[in-house]
């Protein structure tokens, strides 16, 4: 019977409930179609800590051997340590992750050599079709004389190294830093990250746990950062980091126990990026960054280019445009000496580098890269997303003070003020951003359109 692909294969990755929606059978098809899309002669594989991912992984090697590929294990990881084994051994890549999820889910990320992305309109819809295909009739006979050889290697070192030579440290002054690993591969990849430095480091749940014990590995979400607000304030640490359970993503915890945002973050790396670069260079910010983000690549030589929500997206932007950073609001960095691959830890290295080099509080030093007021992500359950957005933008469209645009979903742009709503891929949700210059102001905007959105 052919195996139902609808629900597992998304439009960026695999994902889905193991063993409900696959197993380590479909897991060997999954290693023999990506072999046969990208025509790999050898390829690299990684893992995270859930149960599942070292059965999952060992099966996706079997199916790539099988189909005369040499396959590179190297083990637990995080994804963006699996990017730098990408980038640095010029392979095409697997990640067996299912970063935030719970604990039942799991799922692979892919990219060709380079760290490049495979999605949907990169291999992943004939990856998925040869998958179904052999789930029905069994794998066809492969022309390799001989099958691939599996050999293992530790990269956790050279991924740090690699990183470090990045950002100058060395002069930093001391820091007391909490992390919240969230029982997610943080706990693996930052001891050694952080060795070394002059850095007072305050573990939390750094045990690597797929079940998740203390926490969702979910910075994202507010409820999941209330430990490390709390143990930034009890230990006077000068910032928090909480990684997510791949610790592709990274967010940031200032001496006050505030959460920061992302733009801000985005802001300030892509400052010190510019700077780096001689304060030129382009830097790539999705449209639900905050105006902050394309005001200060300005103000330091740069060139900001805004494009749809997505790391496909924003991956596509980087390598077209040749830019040197980009940065989404939801807390995935992507550098260009990182093979365009997005990296939480190097973000954070960059707060570590910023904080360390002058004296005074992080709140104080990103004032000026938060300049705005923000409503964070609102989701309405809509029976019709594209009914509803239509009429949404039937009620300004006609106004003279603002501007609508659609390259994703519905932005409107008043004088003070923007909103965007989106309709999401995989729920029946419309997601609305607001910001503005001022909290009325925002609160004004925000109502005024969940209104017109729940009527």
């Amino acid at each position: 019977m052919v195996a139902d692909l609808s629900q597992l294969v998304k439009a960026y990755d695999v994902r889905g409930v193991v063993p409900d929606q696959w197993d380590e059978p479909l897991a060997e098809l999954f290693g023999a179609a990506f072999v046969q899309v990208t025509e790999a002669d050898a390829i690299v594989i990684g893992h995270d800590m859930r149960p599942s991912s070292p059965g999952l992984a060992a099966a996706f090697a079997r199916g790539a051997t099988a189909r005369g590929a040499d396959v590179t294990l190297i083990g637990l990881c995080s994804t963006d340590q699996l990017y730098y084994a990408s980038g640095a051994q010029d392979l095409p890549g697997a990640m067996f992750t299912a970063s935030h999820n719970p604990a039942r889910y799991n799922g692979i990320k892919l990219c060709r050599a380079g760290a490049a992305p495979v999605g949907q309109d990169t291999g992943l819809t004939e990856i998925r079709t040869l998958v179904e295909k052999w789930s029905d009739h069994g794998l066809p006979a492969t022309a390799a004389t001989t099958p691939g050889t599996v050999t293992q290697r530790d990269t956790l070192t050279d991924y740090a190294a690699h990183l470090l030579g990045l950002v100058g440290l060395s002069g930093i002054r001391p820091l007391k830093v909490v992390v919240d690993a969230g029982n997610g591969m943080g706990g693996h990849t930052v001891p050694t990250v952080f060795e070394g430095l002059p850095l007072d480091l305050v573990p939390m749940y750094f045990e690597l746990d797929g079940t998740f014990p203390n926490h969702e590995a979910n910075p994202l979400d507010p409820k999941n950062i209330v430990d490390l607000q709390a143990r930034v304030l009890a230990e006077g640490a000068d910032l928090g980091l909480a990684f997510d359970g791949d610790a592709d993503r990274c967010f940031v915890v200032d001496e006050r126990g505030q959460g920061v945002s992302p733009s801000a973050i985005t802001a300030l790396v892509a400052a010190r990026e510019l700077a780096r670069n001689g304060g030129r260079g382009t830097v790539i910010h999705n449209l639900i960054t905050s105006w902050s983000v394309p005001e200060v690549v300005r103000e330091n030589g740069g060139t900001p280019v805004r494009t749809r929500v997505g790391h496909s997206f924003i991956k596509a932007e980087m390598a077209e445009h040749g830019a040197i950073f980009g940065g989404e609001h939801s807390a995935h960095y992507y550098f260009r000496d990182f093979w365009n691959a997005d990296t939480g830890m190097l973000a954070a290295l960059h707060v570590l580098a910023a904080l360390g080099g002058q004296e005074g509080p992080l709140s104080g030093l990103l004032d000026r890269y938060d300049r705005y007021t923000g409503s964070g992500e609102i989701n309405s359950t809509v029976d019709d997303q594209a009914g509803r957005l239509t009429a949404i933008r039937a009620a300004y469209e006609d106004r003279d003070d603002v501007r609508l645009d659609e390259l994703d979903g519905l932005t409107v742009t008043g004088t003070d003020w923007w909103f965007n709503l989106r309709a999401s891929n995989t729920e029946p949700l419309l997601r609305l951003n607001v910001e503005a210059r001022d909290e009325r102001t925002m609160a004004a905007v925000r109502d005024e359109v969940l209104t017109l959105v729940r009527a």
